[in-house]
Formats: C-alpha cells, sequence, structure tokens
C-alpha cells in the first residue's frame, strides 16, 4: 500500500495580532491547513518539523493547537531551534517528550518506519542531536531492518555552500554513522534553512523544504553575503512512499517571491531574536 504524508516546516506562530518578520504567520499557517482539507484528506498524516513558534511564547503554541485541530488527519511534532521545549510541553503536555527528554516519536504506517528527530538544543541555533538521542536512532532503526525508514528533523545536517552552513548540524558524523546501519533510509528531510534542496551526503539522501515563514535567496559558496528575505514561496511537502521508490514533492500553497523590506531601525531588534 502507498503511504502518503505532509511535512510543515517553520511556522514561527506568534500570538494573535502580531507579525514574524513583517509577514502574518497564523494566516499563512490557515492557508497551508486549507491546502491540506482541499488536496491531502487522504494523507496517512501530517508532520511538523521544528521552529513552531517564533519566540518560544505559550499564546503561540495554543494558537498552533488551535489551527492545527481543523487539520483532517493525525499531526505529529517535532521541535526546532526557535521553540522552547519547555513551554511546548506545558501547552501541548509532557507526553510529547521522548525517553530521550526531547521530542522524539516513531511512527509507524503502510511499511514504512518514519522517525522524527529534536534537533534542538537551548541556546543554540545550531542543531545538536544527543548521545542518548543516537543510541535510541540506532534501536529504532535495527528495528525496522525490514522496511524502509524516512528521518525528518528541523536542522540540515549536509552544507548547502550558503550563508547558513555556519548553523546546520555542525557535528554530524555519529548521525550519519548511526543512519548507515541502515540498509534502507529513503530520505533524510529538514527545514530550518527556509529554502528547497536536495542532495546525496556520505550516500545518503538529503532533502529540505522552505517551509511556511519567509524564504531566502542566497549567492553559492559566498558564505559572506547576506541572503534576501523573500515572502514566497510559502511550502510544504508531499512525501509518496511505495515498495520501490520514494518521491518528495513541493506543494507552494502560497507563491511570490516579493522581498520583505524592514525598516533599518528595526534590524537590530529583529537579528537578536532571530
Amino acid at each position: 500500500m502507498t503511504l502518503k504524508f505532509i511535512v510543515m516546516s517553520d511556522l514561527h506562530l506568534v500570538p494573535e495580532g502580531e507579525l514574524s518578520m513583517t509577514l502574518d504567520t497564523g494566516t499563512r499557517l490557515e492557508a497551508a491547513v486549507d491546502a491540506v482539507v482541499a488536496r491531502y484528506g487522504d494523507a496517512d498524516f501530517c508532520v511538523l518539523a521544528g521552529d513552531l513558534a517564533d519566540l518560544g511564547q505559550p499564546a503561540a503554541y495554543e494558537r498552533l493547537q488551535k489551527i492545527i485541530a481543523r487539520l483532517p488527519i493525525p499531526v505529529f511534532i517535532t521541535l526546532g531551534n526557535h521553540d522552547d521545549r519547555s513551554t511546548f510541553f506545558d501547552v501541548f503536555g509532557a507526553h510529547y517528550a521522548a525517553e530521550t527528554g526531547k521530542v522524539d516519536k516513531v511512527i509507524d504506517a503502510r511499511g514504512y518506519r518514519v522517525i522524527l528527530l529534536d534537533s534542538s538544543e537551548p541556546g543554540r541555533v545550531d542543531g545538536v542531536l544527543e548521545a542518548n538521542q543516537i543510541e535510541w536512532l540506532m534501536a529504532r532503526l535495527a528495528e525496522a531492518a525490514d522496511r524502509p525508514v524516512i528521518v525528518i528533523l528541523h536542522h540540515n545536517a549536509n552544507a548547502l555552500h550558503i550563508n547558513s552552513d555556519s548553523i546546520r548540524i555542525l557535528e554530524p558524523d555519529a548521525f550519519v554513522e548511526a543512519l548507515k546501519t541502515h540498509p534502507d533510509v529513503r530520505q533524510v528531510i529538514a527545514g530550518h534553512v527556509h529554502l528547497t534542496s536536495t542532495a546525496s551526503y556520505r550516500g545518503l539522501p538529503f532533502t529540505t523544504l522552505a517551509g511556511g515563514h519567509y524564504s531566502v535567496s542566497f549567492n553559492v559558496d559566498q558564505p559572506q553575503v547576506p541572503f534576501r528575505r523573500l515572502k514566497g514561496p510559502g511550502q510544504m511537502a508531499v512525501v509518496i512512499g511505495t515498495e520501490d521508490r520514494t518521491t518528495v514533492l513541493f506543494e507552494d500553497f502560497i507563491d511570490g517571491n516579493e522581498e520583505i523590506v524592514i525598516v533599518e531601525e528595526a534590524v537590530e531588534i529583529l537579528e537578536e531574536v532571530a
């Protein structure tokens, strides 16, 4: 049977009446939910891959609960660097914590195992997978040696040759070696970088989606060049899995790439909270 699921990332929700980088992120998430209701009600589930709240505020998580309640399919969650884990637990419940203490999760569906990893670490923008998470991951991979696996987390492990490479998982070796213990890792899907990419890294397939917040333009191999923030697209991924292939499609629920212009006086404040 065919597996079908949705991945959303980088929602950056703020409380009602507030904006993030000039954008109404709640309205943008509503548009993503509308797209799922209209076209993907037959999907098996939806994954939210981190940066759920822009500043980790309780009101933002409460707003998230309200919006995703409209989804007609189960929703599974992990966290990103903008999230506050303790606040998330306060709002969503401590049962979201795995034995690792982080928001890690296993989903078994239609002959696949999907593994969610919480790569967030308080006080850090780059991604971290702790030693107990790597042990947990290896155990979950070993349990599923007879079926294909998809791994989803917030931070990308592979370099993209752009400005954001300084905030990826900077020590990816243990993660990659754990993944390579499994014979059939079909995809490693991340958000975080606000752009769409695919790569083969150490023999494994890596993908990023642009997500629901602003998107970015970039200058390849010129990390000193600042990126431009763009209003679109707002993007989610649609993953299709069969026995012999796994496909990741990108649904732009918001079109356009107009540049976001931020008034000079606000730049320092925004950079402090980014």
